[in-house]
């Protein structure tokens, strides 16, 4: 049993609510994302939430959009020695997340990955674990990535290295906290729009 406290948290404006732990902090004006973005963070445990809206990749298909995306993300990123290590072999329709009665899909995909923080350079990459999953909202040509990271190796010249220190990271279970995993499972299974006006015309 984690000692984590569970809150809903709302995004975009209240347009938009998920839950995960409170122990995750709102950087999203401190870091100046864009406005499509929202972050969270757990400094003492280097461990991010990223949700993130975008407009529909058309020409991905459904069942390998979150792979798609996650080899997306690790290009972006640089990251070396990407390996998927689990990704959804179905699509899961969200009939809770039903507009126009067309619900949403979502497919997820894991992989570990090596990456550095901010600026820093390839020596200093971290090895990390990914999870990503795709809610698309085909209706309003959306799709909706929620992203959290895990780092598993902090590099002794990481940024990170300050705030949670080098080496192993220390598990979830000995931290008393709810494991990545579980942060992501949650944050994507009690994902809800509450406006829709937030997708403009497309939701008209």
């Amino acid at each position: 049993m984690s000692g984590d406290s569970i809150v809903v948290r709302p995004l975009f404006g209240g347009t938009i609510s998920t839950t995960f732990p409170l122990r995750f902090q709102d950087v999203s004006n401190v870091r100046q994302v864009p406005d499509h973005q929202e972050v969270f963070v757990d400094p003492g445990r280097d461990e991010s939430l990223i949700i993130e809206l975008l407009d529909m990749k058309v020409d991905v298909a459904d069942n390998g959009s979150a792979n798609w995306f996650l080899q997306d993300l690790a290009n972006e990123q640089e990251a070396e020695g990407t390996t998927i290590t689990e990704q959804s072999a179905a699509v899961f329709e969200a009939p809770e997340l039903l507009y126009r009665n067309m619900p949403a899909v979502i497919t997820t995909a894991v992989a570990q990955m090596a990456v550095s923080k901010g600026r820093q350079g390839r020596e200093a990459q971290n090895l990390v674990k990914v999870y990503l999953a795709n809610i698309r909202l085909k209706e309003v040509g959306t799709d909706v990535l929620i992203t959290a990271y895990e780092p598993l190796v902090i590099n002794r010249l990481s940024e990170s290295a300050t705030a949670v220190g080098a080496g192993m990271a220390v598990p979830a279970a000995q931290s008393g906290v709810m494991p990545m995993a579980e942060v992501f499972k949650l944050a994507v299974s009690s994902f809800k729009v509450h406006n829709w006006s937030l997708f403009g015309s497309a939701a008209a």
